[in-house]
């Protein structure tokens, strides 16, 4: 396997760097349309709190996509998959740069969040498969930093290309790019076949742990409290800040820098303080939330609450996924693909919520609200994982629920 992704021993196999730059491009499309809101409405002649579906259509298609396509593509070929996933991400932003319906672009978006699930599901596999038990849990966080890292670079760049070219013009990129991405995937992931003993059944029975759902509800709930704030942060930043428009990307910098502090904080103290770091994260980010309500009429304010919001909300991502994945035991695969579900069901409820809160009495800060009450919510799954001593190392669990595709060979001829 060594050889076939083209690495050498104490290195990540390509195949991983590949896989995170296709995890990039779908994290930019997911978020960046937050930073697109007015450019969007205006085009389409449509109220901003309309064009925030958009990013819960997504983030549905992730809910439904992730666990489908983990089940559909357990005995399929991985290599064909990922490829197909890309073409398909690349052929729903076509369809949605060339439409002028908003029905249309709202339906290419779904589509989209499915070939996205389909790509988070099989990559996992891919990624752990390739770079060794020894390496699984690096190789994986590479992956999902492809995610973080598209907070930190192309949700800002793609902010700023449609200032100047229009809201299409991010969505050109993205269709073009993910083709690219699917020509390396074709060229460098090994043409491998699923688990021939793969079995539907196992990975669903493996799921009856309460503790598991514990930690996809405290999942669900951080990020919808985060992301409820965050998908209406534009016009909070520019209507009621004061902040200029042109310099909203740089805000979304600083936002993706708290996001990729907060992940890698998590993944630090996470071993060996899961549950007081879980706790602590969701506490700072419920009170940054509720003190965004009266400061953000202060640029400066806001902008450092907006950091902490992302530093302390994405602390506790890493430790929930990787808690998650070890209670779910023998489906690591399914549960993996669970996780995103449950991101992305914090992030459709929480935008949803934070559009309808944005059209009452209170404004643009409903959204933010929203947020605080989601994350505080937070702490009550939180806190019964910790009263139930959910306290282990989640890392070395993690590697033992990724085993190589050796592994997994050795396994089935020992049975």
């Amino acid at each position: 396997m060594a050889s076939a992704a083209g690495t050498r021993p104490g290195k990540l196999p390509f195949v991983v760097w590949v896989l995170a730059a296709g995890t990039f491009l779908m994290g930019t499309t997911e978020f960046v349309i937050a930073g697109l809101l007015p450019n969007i409405a205006s085009d389409l002649h449509t109220s901003i709190a309309h064009v925030g579906l958009l990013i819960t259509a997504f983030a549905i298609g992730m809910i439904v996509g992730g666990p489908a396509m983990a089940l559909a593509t357990l005995r399929l070929p991985r290599r064909l998959t990922l490829v197909a996933a890309l073409g398909v991400f690349s052929l729903g932003h076509v369809v949605a740069a060339l439409s002028t319906s908003f029905t249309v672009i709202l339906a290419a978006r779904v589509v989209t969040a499915l070939a996205t699930g389909a790509f988070w599901a099989v990559g996992f596999v891919t990624v752990t498969a390739a770079a060794g038990a020894a390496r699984a849990t690096r190789a994986v966080g590479v992956m999902m930093g492809g995610l973080t890292l598209a907070n930190v670079v192309g949700v800002p760049v793609g902010s700023f290309i449609g200032q100047y070219t229009g809201w299409r013009g991010p969505f050109w990129a993205l269709a073009v790019l993910a083709a690219l991405a699917a020509v390396f995937v074709g060229r460098f992931i090994p043409q491998t076949q699923q688990q021939a003993t793969a079995s539907v059944r196992a990975e669903v029975a493996a799921l009856r742990q309460g503790r598991l759902w514990l930690a996809l509800a405290a999942a669900a709930l951080i990020m919808g409290g985060v992301l409820a704030t965050y998908t209406y942060l534009t016009p909070l930043l520019t209507d009621r800040a004061g902040i200029p428009a042109a310099a909203v990307p740089l805000v979304l910098v600083v936002f993706g820098l708290g996001a990729l502090g907060g992940t890698a904080i998590g993944g630090r103290l996470g071993d060996r303080r899961p549950m007081a770091t879980t706790l602590t994260g969701a506490a700072v980010t419920a009170l940054a939330l509720l003190a965004l309500i009266p400061l953000s009429t202060r640029p400066a304010a806001t902008i450092a609450l907006v950091f902490l919001m992302a530093l302390a909300g994405f602390t506790v991502n890493p430790i929930v996924t990787a808690l998650a994945v070890r209670f779910a035991g023998h489906a690591p695969t399914l549960t993996s693909a669970l996780t995103t579900s449950a991101y992305n069901t914090g992030i459709a409820a929480g935008s949803a919520l934070a559009g309808t809160a944005l059209s009452t009495s209170l404004g643009l800060t409903g959204p933010a609200l929203v947020g605080t009450l989601s994350a505080a919510l937070t702490l009550l799954p939180l806190t019964v994982l910790a009263l139930t001593g959910a306290r282990r190392r989640p890392r070395i669990v993690a590697q033992r629920t990724a085993p190589t595709l050796d592994d997994e060979r050795s396994v089935s001829s020992s049975r």
